[in-house]
């Protein structure tokens, strides 16, 4: 049966059409899946076990995870308010990165212990810092079509 595909990334039998979720985008899900588990853990951890040693730095990388986990169902889910979700995320990732990154280095009291985002990701071969910037460009590239209420082509 041939089906007809949007870019929105439904069809008329209500199967996906991959769009964002093949090639360079199906890695770019899974690197953000494995940096989710990766920040997870790793708050989880330095919360649980010790917390009052550096409140701030721990509190971060829990927020972090919480990015990546959105980050990365929004790069999976399909239509315009999951992509919109997508670049809001990436956005506050980049942002994060680049604040907590630079803060770490200027001035090092403020972090006593590492944030998933201190010294730009340095923890983490510096993948999130490099992660937002190719996640913002692939959805550039991938922005889902606009349609009519009736799933229309606008």
């Amino acid at each position: 049966m041939n089906d007809l595909k949007t870019d929105s990334g439904d069809n008329a039998t209500g199967t996906t059409n991959p769009g964002r979720v093949t090639g360079i985008g199906r890695v770019l899900i899974m690197v953000y899946g494995v940096l989710a588990l990766a920040a997870t853990g790793r708050s989880f951890v330095q919360i649980v076990g010790k917390f009052d040693e550096a409140p701030l730095a721990y509190t971060l990388s829990a927020l972090a995870a919480v990015v990546y986990i959105v980050a990365t169902v929004a790069l999976i889910k399909r239509g315009r308010a999951w992509y919109r979700i997508a670049w809001i995320t990436i956005g506050f990732e980049l942002l994060g990165v680049l604040v907590i990154g630079t803060l770490s280095l200027v001035d090092p009291q403020l972090f006593p212990h590492d944030t998933v985002w201190s010294v730009y990701g340095r923890g983490y071969l510096f993948i999130p810092l490099v992660l937002p910037i190719l996640g913002m460009w692939w959805l550039a590239r991938h922005a889902p079509e606009r349609t009519d209420r009736n799933g229309v082509p606008a």
